[in-house]
């Protein structure tokens, strides 16, 4: 199979559907006029890739690997993240405060990171990264970040230019799609028309009249009418949401419907995909609308999901005014990111039910411990503890609670949870969108 034929998700539907894909040795540049905007979409990149199984390096130059763990959330969980730490002795300058890190953690990280002693030398630098390549069979995923903070290691453009202009060709013979993030009001002109001129991909994300926008630039091997034509988007947690898909009237998105089921099911691209008999990347492809189910696809998809088939069809607000549910309609949740066993809940409405509050029952049995807050959530949470105790560390220290409290979660959510008894921790949950 082809480059050309070989299409991916990139994690984000409308982008997808601008540029028809990803294809297998693109490389990819965000212009980032606000120095922050690109991290929404190198998550959503990571998060499709991990989904995916495929190997993913991420190369950091400006932050140190502690920052970037929490950056990264449970994506960090993942035995196919590399990260490249090219911030230790670089930025760093090899001080104690983040060699701690090391000290402290190295044991026991949840990913594998490599340390570069001299991330200055662009020669040795170089043969660190593409010795990651060897052995590895799979397409690789790579984020770097920054090619503004290479340039301020390195000292200068030209040396941008020529890693740059080396490594494009070299990592699409390796099969590879790379994410290079460049703050836009860092460089030069001339220097971003000789990267634009090398890249498969060019977009441009900006801030214009309060709100983000992602324009793009460039866009090699694809038939489109949509370069240089800004989009506005917003975003909440991990979803982006542009304002062309809230003005799409009479047109129902068939991939963000089962997007959204299925997350809500607490599913993961690749275990919807054994359960439906098909692959992850299938799946992924349909949710990004690059290609349609077929019907005894479809049809499984339902089953798996506990939803009719219309459900897929029919705009969110159809459910709106149901009132009552019966206990059949609760469905058993799955956390991914969590050991087996540490944790069970049910859905207590029906995962196709629209509404500004999800209800959950969640049990955590006997000394079982959670590494992270059970919801990757920003709005409201709160829960009161039916049954046992538990202990809950958040940012300004170690709670203990037991039956009769109550919990509300506004900013700072739980980075441990502990079940420290002999019985099981029944808490009922709700989810304030």
């Amino acid at each position: 199979m082809t480059n050309e034929r070989h299409r991916i998700s990139s994690g984000v539907s409308q982008l997808d559907r601008l540029l028809g894909g990803l294809f297998v040795g693109d490389n990819v540049v965000w212009y980032d006029d606000a120095g922050s905007l690109a991290a929404l979409f190198c998550l959503n990149f990571i998060h499709t890739s991990q989904a995916q199984e495929n190997p993913i390096i991420y190369v950091a130059f400006d932050r140190s690997p502690k920052n970037l763990l929490e950056k990264l959330g449970p994506l960090a969980h993942s035995p196919d993240l590399t990260i490249v730490d090219c911030f230790t002795h670089g930025k760093g300058a090899g001080s104690e405060v983040f060699l701690k890190f090391y000290a402290e953690n190295e044991s026991a990280l949840p990913c594998r990171i490599i340390r570069v002693a001299a991330p200055q030398d662009m020669e040795k630098f170089t043969e660190t990264f593409y010795g990651l390549f060897e052995g590895i069979k799979d397409h690789v995923r790579i984020v770097f970040e920054s090619l503004t903070g290479m340039q301020e290691l390195w000292g200068g453009e030209e040396h941008i230019v020529g890693f740059y202009s080396h490594s494009c060709p070299r990592l699409y013979e390796l099969n590879t799609i790379a994410y290079w993030i460049m703050e836009k009001k860092a460089h030069s002109g001339r220097l971003r028309a000789r990267i634009n001129h090398i890249a498969q991909v060019a977009i441009e994300l900006s801030v214009k009249r309060g709100m983000t926008s992602l324009t793009l630039l460039k866009a090699e091997n694809r038939h489109t009418d949509d370069l240089n034509k800004p989009y506005y988007y917003w975003s909440r947690d991990l979803e982006v949401t542009f304002e062309t898909d809230k003005r799409t009237t009479g047109q129902i998105d068939l991939g963000v419907r089962l997007k959204t089921l299925r997350k809500k099911r607490g599913l993961s691209q690749t275990e919807l995909a054994k359960l439906v008999g098909v692959t992850s990347s299938t799946i992924s492809q349909v949710e990004s609308n690059l290609i349609y189910p077929s019907l005894p696809a479809l049809l499984k998809m339902a089953e798996v999901l506990s939803v009719e088939v219309s459900t897929f069809f029919q705009e969110s607000e159809d459910s709106a005014d149901r009132t009552i549910f019966q206990a059949g309609d609760a469905i058993e949740m799955k956390f991914p990111d969590q050991p087996m066993g540490s944790i069970a809940a049910k859905l207590l409405a029906p995962v196709d039910f629209e509404a500004r509050a999800e209800p959950y029952l969640i049990e955590i049995p006997p000394k079982a411990r959670l590494s992270s807050h059970f919801f990757i959530h920003k709005g409201e949470e709160l829960g009161y503890v039916l049954t046992g105790r538990l202990q809950i560390k958040l940012a300004k220290g170690v709670y203990s609670v037991r039956a009769g409290d109550v919990i509300y979660l506004t900013r700072d959510m739980p980075s441990q949870w502990k079940n420290p008894g002999p019985h099981p921790a029944k808490l009922f949950w709700v989810k304030i969108k």
